[in-house]
């Protein structure tokens, strides 16, 4: 029989029934799935899926390589000080008390002659940035970010310009949705284990699937529809559906009178972007389109157009994810069940949610390093534009910024051209990262601060919204195989070296009941599920109850936070230029195998996928001579290889496109299994750190084109 462990360790009862059952998060990548994890004589010996929450007991591959991930040597082992340049790989090893004692000199040292505004951290975000936020804010900091300006930004900022609310802030209602469009979401690789269940779980029920991509993904596969659009084009191919829906009356014209500002602008601007105009734009045939925009108005409004996840793509993107929030309040989707229906917190069904650890000091009243919020009025302020903070330390404008520190986030691997980045990290005094693996981030880092492994530490307590909201807490299911800690650990012992005495906690315990003060909950709550839900019943507001936090009210179609920042809410389309001869544009996904860069060395899943192969359509192979399984070097648009990767010959991906999965090419001596293999995507984007979409804040990382060439023969 499998007994709980009371905190996450074993109680003497529980040690003597020899397994026991521990319910805890996953931490393989930013999803967090809740697991139970098994353990015998102290080691986790299996995990899966919670089988009390909607992962129904499935986990993906990366979930159930926890254990590899625990057990593998080829990571920080102890706290390490560099001892030789930067990026040299010299270290030497230090006790946690020399390390903290090390880190907080250096941070007392920095702040006492450029103030606590200097210091700059980014994580992964997540649930847990509450202990996070709540040390910047400590230091004096207002420079807290993360890694959004890679991956979200821009359907974050398209969410708050039309609906006055985040993206996290509505509901993907798949099991009761009639109609799902997938654009720039590839859900059945790119892996939500919940929503993928849930997306098959609708379609069982009929609903229909149509996926707009420039490949044929995995997801594509399983669609009624399937539209290969042209690299760059998707803001004309969502622009004709807009058109399609007001010029033959097919929008939800009763929710559109009561929800939606600004209809007459809206359909002036799409007046000419016509099926037959985007046919051109996207090689979509328009009577597709005009298909699409009907089986949709059939459906509605138990329709959800995804507005996106990762969408630091073009130049444009933000006005693509805005487009496809538009798209759903036409058909009166937003707010309905089927659709995109609010999300509720703790107070919408009565209760009282966690209290924050960030609210135990003031806010900053400093401006942010970045210019979010002053400079760039209409970006939303809570994790900043991690690439642009970057700039202060090179300028000393609006004032310098002299230490960093990385928490779980690899910059240089997750954003473009890393050698730019390094040499504006040159200002920095101290550059600190907090890891459970090695990253070219770490490797070029002043102290590396090894993390426990999700399996060998505990974290806060986290909130999560939706039709049901939920607190859920991480436990401990087993010790450090390795001289590691917890973030908890790190943080609360900088914290009581820096003198921030309110942030000091000497067990997570404490941290615990110190978040559960006003909500009425214990920690015996999680002992049923590991999650603790805050109502019996989903949810769904009446169309009455809609309200959006806009200036109006409503809808927006123009925005006026965006128009007094200068950026049209309705922007002009601009035809995304060609690949100039010879060439393709650079294209990168995610695989349902990996976590972008950080997971390519852990030994399961190493051998499962050791490499990434590069994606080209079967024509423009033959005209450049290329077979498939050929080994290929990719240049960038200077003329420089980024390394040596296999051809991929398929119809299934546009001609204008090469496309490989991120995460690839590793470097570093340390990782025997990923060091060499395959080719790191961004490498290939000179420049572009300082290409970002103006109006979204979303790094353009797919504007660079790239040659390939047949790879010499290797001695």
């Amino acid at each position: 029989m499998l007994n709980q462990i009371s905190n996450g360790r074993q109680t003497p009862e529980a040690a003597m029934a020899g397994r026991q059952q521990v319910y805890s998060v996953c931490g393989m990548c930013s999803v967090r799935c809740p697991i139970v994890v098994e353990v015998e004589d102290g080691k986790a010996v299996r995990i899966e899926g919670n089988p009390k929450s909607p992962l129904k007991g499935s986990l993906c591959a990366r979930g159930a390589a926890g254990i590899a991930l625990e057990m593998d040597t080829e990571r920080p082992q102890r706290p390490l000080i560099r001892v030789g340049e930067r990026g040299e790989g010299k270290w030497r090893e230090a006790s946690w008390d020399e390390a903290l004692d090390y880190v907080a000199g250096k941070l007392k040292d920095i702040t006492a002659a450029h103030g606590g505004r200097s210091v700059l951290f980014s994580d992964r975000g997540g649930p847990f940035v509450d202990l996070h936020q709540a040390f910047v804010r400590g230091l004096g900091s207002p420079n807290y970010c993360n890694h959004d300006s890679a991956c979200a930004r821009n359907v974050q900022h398209a969410a708050k310009s039309v609906m006055g609310i985040g993206r996290k802030e509505v509901v993907y209602d798949y099991r009761n949705c009639k109609h799902l469009v997938l654009q720039t979401r590839n859900i059945l690789e790119a892996i939500n284990v919940a929503e993928a269940n849930a997306v098959l779980d609708g379609m069982e029920k009929g609903c229909k699937l149509s996926v707009v991509d420039i490949r044929a993904t995995y997801t594509a596969g399983k669609a009624d529809n399937f539209y290969m659009v042209r690299p760059g084009s998707d803001l004309a191919f969502n622009l004709a559906v807009i058109h399609v829906l007001i010029n033959e009356g097919l929008y939800n014209k009763p929710y559109v009178e009561a929800h939606v500002q600004d209809l007459d602008a809206l359909a002036q601007h799409v007046a000419t972007c016509t099926p037959q105009w985007a046919e051109g734009e996207t090689g979509v045939p328009a009577a597709a389109i005009t298909a699409l925009a009907r089986q949709l108005a059939e459906a509605a409004p138990n329709v959800i157009w995804h507005p996106g996840w990762m969408v630091a793509r073009y130049d444009d993107s933000f006005h693509v994810c805005r487009t496809a929030y538009i798209i759903n309040a036409l058909l009166g989707s937003i707010g309905a069940k089927g659709g995109l229906p609010i999300a509720n917190k703790p107070g919408d069904v009565g209760r009282k949610g966690l209290k924050k650890l960030v609210d135990l000091y003031p806010a900053p009243e400093e401006k942010r390093a970045d210019g979010v919020g002053w400079r760039h009025t209409q970006f939303d302020g809570g994790p900043g534009l991690i690439n642009l903070a970057y700039d202060a330390i090179v300028t000393g404008d609006p004032y310098p910024v002299k230490a960093y520190i990385c928490y779980r986030h690899d910059p240089l691997m997750a954003m473009p051209d890393a050698e730019a980045m390094k040499r504006k990290w040159e200002g920095l005094d101290l550059l600190v990262s907090v890891t459970f693996s090695w990253s070219d981030t770490a490797w070029h880092s002043d102290v590396v601060l090894p993390l426990s492994t999700y399996l060998s530490r505990e974290s806060i307590i986290a909130s999560k919204g939706g039709l049901k909201p939920q607190f859920f807490v991480r436990k401990r299911a087993m010790q450090p195989t390795l001289d590691t800690k917890a973030d908890w650990e790190i943080l609360c012992g900088l914290a009581k070296r820096l003198g921030m005495d309110k942030l000091v906690f000497d067990r997570i315990e404490d941290i615990w009941e110190y978040q559960l003060q006003p909500t009425g909950v214990t920690m015996a709550d999680f002992d049923a599920k590991g999650f603790v839900e805050l109502c019996d019943a989903p949810k769904y507001r009446e169309d009455a109850e809609l309200k959006f936090s806009t200036s109006s009210g409503k809808l927006e179609m123009i925005s006026p936070k965006w128009t007094k920042a200068g950026e049209p809410s309705l922007r002009p389309y601009a035809a995304p230029p060609a690949p100039p001869q010879g060439m393709f544009r650079i294209a990168f996904g995610r695989t349902a195998l990996h976590t972008q860069g950080h997971t390519v060395n852990n030994p399961l899943l190493a051998e499962q996928m050791p490499t990434n192969v590069a994606w080209i359509n079967t024509a423009r192979a033959a005209e450049l001579g290329i077979a498939d399984g050929e080994m290929l070097e990719v240049l960038d648009a200077r003329g420089t290889a980024a390394g040596r990767i296999r051809a991929f010959v398929t119809d299934f991906v546009h001609p204008e496109a090469l496309f490989m999965v991120h995460g690839f090419g590793h470097r570093l001596p340390v990782e025997s299994r990923a060091r060499g293999k395959g080719v790191a995507d961004q490498e290939l984007m000179p420049g572009g750190l300082e290409r970002y979409d103006r109006a979204g804040g979303g790094i353009s990382m797919q504007e660079h084109f790239v040659a390939v060439r047949k790879a010499a023969a290797r001695a």
